[in-house]
């Protein structure tokens, strides 16, 4: 495929794992914080490319993974009602709340649907008067200007029959919370590069200044992710220069980012603080609706069918210790048998980001 292939020659790529092997003189821990990256990592056999002294560790860079399970909950409650149509994005009907999904709900007979973006929920709403639609919005960055996009739209047009449960996530205080945990193994991070593409990467260089470890911006194929490796471990293995922010998604990257995203992203969104399913709150990490907005919240506007409480689930589940770099799927007692696609555990083994369906896929049992 034109403009892709050039990114998956495999004849470059053995040199280029040859150029990393050249420059590694001792064993180095990289995080990629992204799950697409992870999922092309397993899937064209990277790690295993890589010289022995090179550990990848998977971060949590799947929002539909740690969407708190509290939201789905919620989600699930909403949809419960007559009256109500619940859009997502398909990832989210197959992640697990206490007792269901939002797939067993629809199996049921409730009007859940899948959208590809936020703006159809308002089409839904124009065609469906009478009933309520809300827009179970999940997603980093990249996609928080289309769900902002998506209420602004709403405020303009007065469309009062839609609304928004929000769950979207912030990269950067992600990051410090896993450097931060006296269990972190990070040395370098592969950063987000569609993240970047949205927020620019001015936030992480006082991340690299106070933990001292390399950040590279990187792309998804093959030959982007040996090149941000390449480049990350020649940070590490230079002890002598100062580390830093390195871009190598200049193709899509630029410091500043998107202004005119990020602009929209501030009117409609305020920074909050979030809880994230298997690590726990990150302070500043969550993006919530502004009291400007507050008409279009789903949580205040259907908080009489809402549970306050949030449940209390055990599960030998092991996914926050595998998002934060911890452990790997392998590692789970119940990875490929009691935990697989079809009846999954948790997030990570059920959507096309989490790092155990990635191993389910292209590793096997």
């Amino acid at each position: 495929m034109k403009f892709v292939d050039e990114y998956r020659d495999a004849e470059l790529a053995q040199k280029m794992a040859g150029a990393i092997a050249e420059i590694t003189t001792q064993p180095w821990t990289i995080m990629e914080i992204c799950g697409g990256q992870t999922h092309s990592i397993i899937k064209y056999g990277i790690d295993q490319l890589l010289p022995e002294e090179i550990t990848l560790i998977h971060g949590p860079g799947c929002p539909v993974c740690v969407t708190p399970i509290t939201l789905i909950d919620r989600a699930i409650a909403i949809a419960s009602h007559p009256q109500t149509i619940l859009c997502s994005f398909g990832d989210m009907l197959r992640v697990p709340g206490t007792e269901k999904d939002l797939l067993s709900m629809k199996a049921s007979g409730a009007d859940v649907r899948i959208v590809y973006s936020p703006l159809d929920c308002l089409k839904i709403a124009q065609a469906n008067p009478e009933s309520e639609i809300v827009f179970f919005g999940v997603g980093f960055e990249t996609t928080a200007p289309a769900t902002a996009m998506a209420v602004y739209q709403a405020k303009q047009q007065q469309i009062h029959n839609f609304s928004l449960l929000a769950s979207h996530v912030r990269v950067p205080p992600a990051m410090e919370a896993i450097l931060s945990s006296p269990q972190s193994q990070v040395q370098g991070f592969l950063a987000a590069g569609h993240v970047c593409t949205i927020m620019g990467y001015t936030e992480y260089e006082p991340l690299v200044k106070k933990y001292q470890i390399p950040i590279v911006v990187t792309g998804f194929e093959p030959l982007d992710i040996f090149q941000g490796l390449y480049r990350c471990i020649q940070q590490l293995e230079k002890k002598t220069e100062p580390l830093s922010v390195d871009n190598q998604y200049s193709r899509s990257v630029r410091r500043e980012g998107n202004l005119g995203a990020q602009n929209l992203i501030d009117q409609v969104f305020e920074i909050i603080p979030r809880t994230w399913r298997g690590i726990g709150e990150i302070p500043e990490s969550g993006l919530g609706l502004r009291a400007e907005y507050s008409p279009w919240d789903a949580q205040k506007r259907f908080a009489d069918w809402l549970d306050p409480h949030p449940p209390v689930l055990t599960t030998e589940c092991i996914s926050g210790e595998i998002m934060q770099g911890v452990k790997k799927p392998h590692d789970c007692p119940a990875f490929g048998t009691r935990c697989t696609p079809e009846h999954p555990l948790g997030a990570p083994m059920v959507s096309s980001e989490g790092a155990c369906a990635a191993y389910y896929r292209y590793r096997g049992k």
